[in-house]
C-alpha cells in the first residue's frame, strides 16, 4: 500500500510534464482513474439505453438481420477509428484533443483554418450528444408514463421537451460539483450499465411468452424492410443504430487533464469501452431479436412510443417491464451526465485558445468546485435550444442522433488524415499500431466519409419538407456560420486564430479568484511530443 500511495503522486508529476511538454499548465485536479476514465467512455456508450434510443431506426431498415449482423459489421469499422484515435491520444493526451492535434500535424498553410473546423465540429457534437441523449430520455421517461397507465397515457412535444429541458438543467447542476465527485460516480455507472446489459441477455429470454418466441431462422436472417429503401441501402441505413450507440468514445480523451497516468488510461479506456460495449451489445441485440416477436410494425407503432418499451412489456409484464424501464432511465440519465461533463471540457479548452466567442468568459475554473461551470452552462443552453426542432417535426428533432454521429465524424476524420497527408514530427506514444497505423486509419477514414454521406439521406424514399433529413441543414448551417466568422472582416478568426497557445505562464495577482489566467503569447508550432515515463 505504502509504494501505491507513494506512486500516485510521481505519476501525477509525469502527467503534468507530459501536459507541460504540449503547452498546457495543470489545472484541474487529476481525480480520474484509469478505471474511471474508462467509466466515462462506457458511460456514455450506455448500451442498453442507446440501444433503446435508436431501435427505431434498425428494425424499419432490416428488422433482427440488421439488429444482429449488422451490429457486428459496424462494430468492425468502429474498432479501427478507436485505434486510429486511441494512437493519436498517446501521444498527445490533452482536453483539446482533436483539434490541437489537427494544428500539430497539419500544413502551416492551413492548420489553423482546420483546427478551427475540427473545434467546431467537436463542439456541435457534445451538444448535439447532450440533446439527443436527453431527449431520448424523456421519451423514455413518457414511455414509462404510458406503461404505468396501461399504454393510455401519450405525451405531447411540449410535455416532452419541459422533461427534457428539466434533465439537461439537473445535469448541468451536477456537473458543476467538484472533480472528484463526478469520478467516483462513474464506477456506479459502471456496475449499473453491466447489470443491465446482462438481465436483458439472460432474464428477458426466460421471461418472454411462447407468442412473442421467434425461431433462429428469424431472429438470425430475417430481413424486414418497412420504409422502402432498396434492401442494401436500407441495411447501410440500420447501422445508425451501433453508430450512435458505440460513440462518444472521444469522451476520455477530453478528460486527459483530469486523468492519471494519462498517455496510457485514454487509449485503453477508447478501445476498451469499443470493444465491451461490441461484445455485450451483440449479446442484446441478439436477446432481442429472439424475444420481440416478427409483428415488428406493432412494436414500432405502440402508444407506449417506444419500441423496446413495448418489448419488455410483452415480456415482463406491466410491473416488472416497469422495473426494468425505471433503471434504463437512470442509465440514460447517467449518459447524459456524462455528455455533458465530457463536452463541457471540449468547450473549456477550445476557449482556452480562444476558438470560442466571449473566450475570456468561458475560459475560467471555479474556485470552489475547480470545475469549468461557465462552460457546463453554456453547453447546456446551446442543447436546449437544438432541442426546440421537436417543434417543427419528428425527423427533424431525429436529426439530433445523425447530428451527433456526422459532426463527431468531421472531427474524427481530420486529424486522422493530417497525421499522414502532411510532413510532420509526429511520435508515437506509449500506445502504437506500429506497420498497422496506415491501414487502420485508412479503413477508418474510408468508413468515416461513407457513412457520412449516407447520413444526410432521409429515412424514406418518398420525403417532403417536414419529413425531410435536417442534419445537412443544422450541421451545415452551423459549419457554414463557424467558416464565415472565420474569414469574417476585421474580426474573422483569420485575423488572431493561431490554433493551441501556450498557458504556461503565471497568474497575475489582481485576476478574478473564479477565473484561470488568460492566455499570453502569440500562436506557435506545437509537436506532439511524449515524455519518457
Amino acid at each position: 500500500m505504502a509504494s501505491a500511495s507513494s506512486d500516485s503522486p510521481s505519476k501525477h508529476t509525469r502527467d503534468e510534464a507530459i501536459l507541460a511538454s504540449l503547452g498546457y499548465k495543470q489545472e484541474f485536479r487529476r481525480e480520474f482513474t484509469p478505471l474511471e476514465v474508462f467509466g466515462v467512455a462506457f458511460s456514455i456508450v450506455g448500451l442498453l439505453p442507446s440501444i433503446a434510443s435508436v431501435l427505431f431506426n434498425a428494425m424499419p431498415n432490416g428488422g433482427p438481420l440488421a439488429m444482429v449482423w449488422g451490429w457486428l459489421f459496424a462494430s468492425a469499422f468502429i474498432m479501427c477509428i478507436g485505434l486510429a484515435m486511441a494512437e493519436l491520444a498517446s501521444a498527445a493526451p490533452t482536453s483539446g484533443g482533436l483539434y490541437y492535434w489537427t494544428h500539430s500535424l497539419a500544413s502551416p498553410r492551413c492548420r489553423n483554418l482546420l483546427s478551427w473546423i475540427v473545434g467546431y465540429a467537436n463542439t456541435i457534437t457534445s451538444i448535439a450528444a447532450l440533446a439527443s441523449v436527453d431527449w431520448a430520455c424523456a421519451i423514455q421517461i413518457t414511455a414509462a408514463v404510458s406503461i404505468a397507465s396501461n399504454q393510455v397515457y401519450m405525451a405531447t412535444n411540449g410535455q416532452i421537451y419541459g422533461i427534457f429541458a428539466a434533465l439537461v438543467l439537473s445535469h448541468a447542476a451536477l456537473v458543476s460539483l467538484g472533480t472528484q465527485i463526478l469520478a467516483r460516480l462513474q464506477r456506479l455507472y459502471i456496475l449499473l450499465n453491466v447489470c443491465l446489459c446482462f438481465i436483458v441477455i439472460i432474464a428477458l429470454p426466460i421471461a418472454t411468452p411462447s407468442e412473442f418466441r421467434n425461431s433462429a431462422s428469424y431472429a438470425l436472417g430475417d430481413f424486414t424492410n418497412l420504409d422502402g429503401w432498396p434492401s442494401g441501402f436500407a441495411f447501410v441505413l440500420s447501422l445508425l443504430a451501433p453508430l450512435w450507440t458505440i460513440g462518444g468514445y472521444d469522451s476520455s480523451v477530453h478528460m486527459s487533464e483530469e486523468a492519471s497516468n494519462a498517455t496510457t488510461a485514454i487509449p485503453w479506456a477508447i478501445v476498451g469501452s469499443i470493444a465491451v460495449s461490441a461484445a455485450l451489445g451483440w449479446g442484446i441485440n441478439v436477446s432481442l431479436a429472439f424475444c420481440m416477436g416478427s409483428d415488428l410494425e406493432v412494436i414500432l407503432n405502440s402508444p407506449i412510443g417506444q419500441p423496446m418499451a413495448q418489448i419488455f412489456y410483452n415480456s415482463f409484464g406491466q410491473k416488472g417491464a416497469l422495473a426494468l424501464w425505471s433503471l434504463v432511465i437512470v442509465a440514460q440519465y447517467m449518459m447524459g451526465s456524462s455528455c455533458l461533463l465530457v463536452g463541457s471540457r471540449q468547450t473549456f479548452a477550445f476557449a482556452r485558445d480562444g476558438g470560442l466567442p466571449f473566450s475570456r468568459y468561458f475560459y475560467r475554473i471555479n474556485s470552489y468546485t475547480k470545475t469549468p461551470v461557465n462552460t457546463v452552462w453554456l453547453d447546456a443552453l446551446l442543447s436546449l435550444a437544438i432541442g426546440l426542432l421537436a417543434f417543427a417535426s419528428t425527423q427533424a428533432i431525429n436529426a439530433m442522433f445523425t447530428l451527433a454521429v456526422t459532426s463527431s465524424y468531421i472531427s474524427y476524420i481530420t486529424p486522422i488524415v493530417t497525421r499522414f497527408a502532411f510532413k510532420n514530427d509526429f511520435k508515437p506514444g506509449p500506445f502504437n499500431l506500429g506497420k498497422f497505423s496506415f491501414p487502420v486509419a485508412a479503413i477508418a477514414v474510408s468508413w468515416m466519409v461513407f457513412m457520412n454521406i449516407v447520413f444526410f439521406f432521409p429515412a424514406t424514399p418518398q420525403t417532403t419538407v417536414r419529413e425531410m433529413n435536417y442534419t445537412v441543414v443544422v450541421l451545415g448551417g452551423f459549419m457554414s456560420l463557424a467558416v464565415f466568422w472565420y474569414y469574417c472582416p476585421i474580426y474573422g478568426g483569420v485575423h488572431w486564430f493561431n490554433g493551441p497557445v501556450s498557458n504556461l505562464v503565471s497568474v497575475d495577482k489582481g485576476q478574478d479568484d473564479d477565473s484561470v489566467s488568460e492566455k499570453m503569447g502569440k500562436g506557435r508550432d506545437i509537436d506532439v511530443l511524449t515524455v519518457d515515463v
